[in-house]
């Protein structure tokens, strides 16, 4: 070999990427292509491949950030030229100094720009019955590392890669054995019949303000907070029957709060990845339609300086191949008719097969032209990251939010300030009195300054919403959101909040860490612990479990505990890790219940409710022992021997009461027999029967439309004939007037926001014989939104929210409201739990 054919061999190694020939194959280690129709992967299988990738790449580092809910592992793969991987600190360090502007002057600025490389986020199968992109994203890397062309080279040297194969590990197995169970069967591809998350299936996604599920905390905190990227691209999959795949631009509503630099880069790069896929032949291809980019719940990148990238491609039944013929596609799909051709979806897809394969295909094109383009404009990227951070510091608009350190709920305030603290809101506090927008403000008081990084973060959470009022046409009926239209943690959590607008000064402290209020434990042999603190809850189940004795005063709901000895450490323990105050009594007051432990039910059918999810996170957070109560165990009967309280969570009548139908067709499949029926009559009838025997039923907003229907309630809702065009009010927070003396209410405030969402309100039926219902909350007679959307607020004005029902000797309570809404609203779970106990011995 002469030396210049030894020079030419030794540039070709350097360019064909590192250790590229010793790389497995997606196809060689799971035994088929990624796509192939009727296989998915499980994650023991993905996890593998990503081992194997780490040890025969040095491009590749793998690392377990923790376990998921039901304990598996969960990763991130970082991908990018081995001398970036061995700085991966310092580039961490760079991005952090470029996110906040006030340490670093634009002079620095641009030295850190040239050193930086764009950091992108590729987050997959968070919604695990969307299994492609995990399967695409093993095939792309390997691409990536194995596949030397210019694009993958300009990838390599200008973008660092941070890759979670799923966001719910835990659901990719689901999905994967329940498909399998029925694979060649007239069931294949039947919908699942549990959620594929253990606790909010779907909803998972709608976690990313509030950091209640294990995986969001792992992502936010040891991804997001930790590399703070330009760009998250999140991979999804919608319905079948519309466009082929969607990217941004966004439809309308934009959040405000959102910088609209962010929001024009979101439209050049969803605009580029389109051109890429349509250069590549691809049909189908929709941008500005479908999904807003208005809520925290599915952006919090695009509150924290970059941009949020979603494509959504149409589903198959799994990996079950399906057939759409054109006639079939939407014709009324938000933002653009699948039959026709318009400025944002310009070459409708024919119609015909579809095929897993397709959106791997399509998912590959994406992947790429976003990382080509991040690697194309990192220059621009870092700048403009840089540039946000300055213009988030010289926002027009409020100054300040000012919350008292004096809280109706202390235990509530705790959690708000949690919540801000989690995403990386700076919290201050007053080291002395001070005075601000006209009010006097004491020692103690916590600021949160919006003119910090991530003031527009804290503002969107803080404020009360002012949804636009969007319509399909001009005078036409409202155009429904793609989720919901509030957000205001103070008002779902029950928080006193003031919004500052004008310059003020104060002698403030950066408070360093979180931490709950001083607890406390009084002298004496009886302690008083009060309902209006969320957290007292934990500390009565707590003691129950271990045997106390806990008494109830049943005018104010304040809960007696023991003293004596036996339980000072246990009580010192609880005061200090929930911060609550367990405070002396001379003598104890009349007319006190001794508790004992509920037996709680929560309904679950075979269709599955993510409202009984989050119903059964929010008791387990707070130690409410629960049993499921299935289809066959209510229609046995009895009931009354096995529980105190059943809770029906919000879902329709029909779904209550049918379920799955046998026979029937879902997305193409039958349901297997076993999983079909729900209450039915048998079931109505044993939940009536245990009412009239003392029980407590809880219905949870539709739920309540069932017990009115099926269990003879003497009530109306007052909305159920009313059409969308003369009431809407799909997630909003509404006012209501709290009747404080009903055992439901023990703890609350005279006027509490409720999270209302397409829900019933009530008011006594008098054609129907029984004891008078009585309305437990109730909303006033005008000014009745808090935040979000309200549309016909006359129809809902002065009626009830809440119901209590007598039922024999037992309760029927209508929730018009979710009152445990997604794990967030503090200020109602009182009234959950205060129903938990209002069942007669």
């Amino acid at each position: 070999m002469t030396r210049s054919s030894s020079a030419v061999l030794l540039v070709v190694l350097l360019c064909a990427g590192p250790l590229s020939a010793a790389l497995p194959t997606p196809e060689s280690h799971f035994g088929f292509r990624m796509g192939t129709d009727r296989k998915l992967v499980d994650w023991d299988g993905v996890v593998g491949y990503y081992r194997k990738l780490d040890a025969a790449s040095d491009s590749v580092r793998v690392e377990e950030l923790g376990k998921t809910t039901e304990g598996r592992p969960f990763l991130l793969a970082t991908i990018a030229r081995p001398e970036t991987l061995a700085k991966l600190s310092t580039y961490q360090s760079l991005q952090a100094r470029l996110a906040d502007p006030r340490a670093t002057t634009p002079a620095q600025a641009e030295t850190l720009i040239e050193q930086g490389k764009t950091v992108v986020l590729l987050t997959c199968s968070i919604h695990s019955s969307e299994p492609a992109s995990t399967m695409t994203a093993m095939e792309f890397v390997y691409r990536l590392l194995s596949e030397d062309t210019p694009r993958h080279r300009k990838i390599l040297d200008e973008t660092i890669l941070l890759l979670t194969p799923s966001l719910n590990p835990d659901g990719v197995d689901k999905v994967a054995e329940w498909y399998r169970r029925y694979v060649g069967s007239p069931y294949e591809g039947a919908p699942m019949v549990d959620l594929y998350h253990k606790y909010v299936g779907h909803d998972n996604n709608r976690d990313w303000y509030m950091f209640t599920q294990q995986e969001t905390r792992l992502a936010v905190e040891k991804i997001h907070n930790v590399w703070r990227p330009q760009i998250v691209y999140d991979v999804h999959q919608m319905g079948s029957t519309g466009a082929r795949i969607f990217l941004p631009p966004w439809d309308d509503p934009v959040d405000p709060n959102i910088d609209s630099l962010i929001v024009q880069q979101v439209n050049e790069f969803g605009t580029a990845m389109a051109v890429d896929l349509t250069a590549a032949g691809r049909k189908g291809v929709v941008m500005n339609g479908i999904y807003d980019y208005f809520t925290p719940a599915r952006h919090y990148q695009s509150y924290h300086g970059g941009l949020r990238l979603l494509t959504e491609s149409a589903s198959v039944r799994y990996a079950t191949p399906i057939t759409i013929p054109f006639s079939a596609l939407q014709q009324d799909a938000r933002g653009y008719n699948a039959q026709q051709r318009s400025w944002n979806f310009l070459e409708p897809w024919p119609g015909g097969r579809w095929r897993l394969r397709d959106i791997v295909d399509d998912q590959l094109i994406a992947f790429e032209s976003c990382l080509y383009n991040a690697a194309l404009k990192r220059p621009d990227l870092l700048r403009n990251f840089y540039r946000i951070g300055r213009r988030g510091l010289e926002a027009e608009g409020p100054k300040a939010f000012i919350l008292p350190g004096q809280q109706h709920d202390p235990n509530a305030l705790t959690r708000l300030l949690e919540t801000l603290d989690f995403g990386m809101v700076e919290i201050q506090r007053a080291a002395r009195d001070f005075r601000a927008g006209g009010r006097a403000y004491s020692e103690g008081d916590y600021v949160i300054s919006l003119e910090q990084p991530y003031g527009r973060f804290a503002k969107t959470l803080l404020e009360k919403q002012k949804y636009p009022d969007l319509r399909e046409y001009a005078g036409g009926p409202p155009q429904k959101p793609y989720d919901v239209t509030a957000h205001s943690l103070p008002l779902l959590l029950g928080v006193s909040v003031d919004e500052i607008n004008r310059p003020f000064q104060a002698d403030l402290q950066r408070v360093d860490s979180i931490r709950p209020p001083t607890g406390r434990v009084g002298q004496g042999e009886l302690l008083r612990l009060s309902p209006a603190w969320s957290y007292s809850w934990k500390a009565v189940n707590r003691l129950l479990a271990d045997g106390a004795t806990i008494r109830r005063n049943e005018t104010t709901g304040d809960f007696y505990v023991p003293a004596g000895t036996a339980w000072r450490e246990e009580l010192d323990r609880l005061a200090t890790d929930l911060g609550l105050r367990f405070e002396s009594v001379t003598a104890p007051p009349s007319g006190l219940r001794q508790l004992r432990t509920p037996r709680v039910g929560v309904y679950s059918g075979f269709v599955p409710i993510m409202d009984e999810g989050w119903t059964r996170w929010v008791l387990d957070d707070y130690g409410f022992e629960h049993k499921r109560l299935d289809n066959e165990r209510a229609q046995r009967g009895d009931l009354r021997s096995e529980f105190d309280a059943i809770i029906l969570p919000d879902a329709s009548p029909r779904t209550l009461h049918a379920g799955y139908i046998e026979g029937a067709s879902y997305r193409g499949a039958k349901i297997p027999p076993e999983f079909s029926g729900g209450l039915g009559d048998a079931g109505a009838a044993a939940l009536r029967e245990f009412a009239m025997r003392g029980g407590v039923i809880l219905a949870f907003n539709e739920a309540s439309n069932y017990a009115i229907e099926r269990l003879g309630l003497q009530v109306e809702n007052t909305l159920g004939e009313v059409s969308s065009s003369r009431f809407y009010s799909p997630g909003a927070l509404l006012e209501t007037e709290v009747d404080l003396a009903h055992p439901l209410c023990f703890g609350m405030q005279p006027r509490q926001a409720v999270w209302f969402e397409s829900g019933p309100a009530f008011r006594p039926s008098f054609d129907r014989e029984g004891p008078a219902p009585k309305s437990v909350l109730r909303y006033p007679g005008q000014n009745v939104l808090a935040s979000g959307w309200l549309l016909g607020e006359e129809l809902i004005a002065a009626r009830s929210a809440v119901m209590d029902v007598p039922v024999g000797r037992g309760r029927v309570v209508l929730f018009g409201i979710r009152p445990q809404y997604r794990g967030q609203s503090n200020a109602t779970f009182k009234m959950v739990f205060n129903g938990l106990f209002y069942w007669a011995d």
